[in-house]
């Protein structure tokens, strides 16, 4: 049962949350929507984006898994500590994540110089745009997978090990399908975070056509009237929303399935 105070203030939330998309579907310029779409101001940033979100995805599965395990199975205050970095960057303004990745792998950056010398020059490319995504949107895989972890106990990893299954097969065979919900959930959640990255990319990786303007980006340039119109602007805000609803609306129909 729920109580009948509930209703008005979800009904307030629902419609903060409704309310402005209504007012940019009323801002579209629908017989010109499908030009604006097929333009290349819309068609290279989206692919640009879709392939950069795909590799940090990748990354944050990659070093995300196993750091929500080292943390789910470490004692108390050890994983409140890791918990507590992992998510920092969730808190921090998107630009200032811009100025660390710049401190650390920028030109006079910790890094920045070593790198340089053999070669490498990471700002301002596509590889600075998936490290910026992936600073971002890391956090959102490590807390999910992390929490399905805590929920789900070691009682079976214990059964398993007690009946000779090695670390690496508990792991693969017992650890990873209890927490498929979950790494799925991130896993959505990490590559919705980084197709939608703006700050941290802005100043790290910069705005270059074709080489680090992803969708956030081009609507910001749009926005501003750098060569193309505010009509622009709303169609690529719209064409993203659509891909994140479509994104989201198919791996929820999957976790169902999966829960079913």
């Amino acid at each position: 049962m729920i109580p009948r105070l509930l209703y008005l203030p979800a009904s307030i939330g629902l419609t903060l949350l409704v309310l402005p998309l209504a007012g940019l579907l009323l801002k579209v310029d629908w017989p010109a929507l499908p030009a604006l779409l097929l333009s290349p101001e819309a068609l290279q940033p989206l692919g640009l984006s879709l392939a950069t979100a795909s590799v940090s995805t990748v990354l944050c599965l990659l070093l995300g898994v196993p750091l929500a395990v080292v943390i789910a199975r470490s004692k108390p205050r050890v994983a409140g500590l890791l918990r507590a970095l992992v998510t920092v960057p969730l808190v921090l303004p998107p630009l200032v994540g811009g100025i660390a990745l710049l401190s650390l792998l920028g030109r006079g950056g910790v890094l920045g110089n070593s790198l340089e010398l053999v070669g490498l020059r990471i700002p301002f490319t596509t590889a600075a745009v998936v490290i910026a995504q992936t600073f971002v949107a890391l956090p959102f895989l490590v807390i999910a997978v992390e929490g399905a972890l805590r929920t789900a106990g070691i009682r079976y990893e214990r059964v398993a090990a007690t009946l000779g299954a090695g670390r690496g097969t508990v792991f693969a065979r017992i650890t990873l399908p209890l927490v498929g919900p979950g790494l799925l959930a991130g896993t959505v959640l990490s590559f919705a975070r980084a197709l939608g990255e703006f700050g941290a990319t802005a100043l790290f990786a910069g705005n270059q056509a074709g080489v680090t303007r992803t969708m956030p980006l081009a609507i910001y340039t749009a926005f501003n009237g750098s060569g193309v119109t505010t009509d622009q602007a709303v169609a690529l805000s719209l064409l993203l929303i659509a891909v994140a609803v479509i994104i989201l609306v198919l791996v929820g129909t999957r976790r169902a399935s999966v829960l079913s």
